[in-house]
């Protein structure tokens, strides 16, 4: 996932900003590889696996 897509993305649920948090991110890109957006409102988190954001709302899983 690209850093610059945190300033387009928002929460499914209520749609608010994200923060986002970087567990692992590929050094040559600067991707975000793995990691979490939690909604800076109402607290949900999302995560990042291989690069791509899961921003189902939960309970569609």
């Amino acid at each position: 996932m690209n850093r610059e897509l945190i300033t387009i993305l928002a929460c499914p649920v209520c749609k608010e900003g994200l923060d986002l948090d970087v567990e692992e991110e590929d050094p040559r890109s600067g991707e975000v590889l793995r990691g979490n957006l939690t909604c800076t409102t109402c607290g949900k988190v999302y995560n990042i696996q291989d690069g791509i954001p899961d921003l189902r709302p939960p309970g569609d899983d």
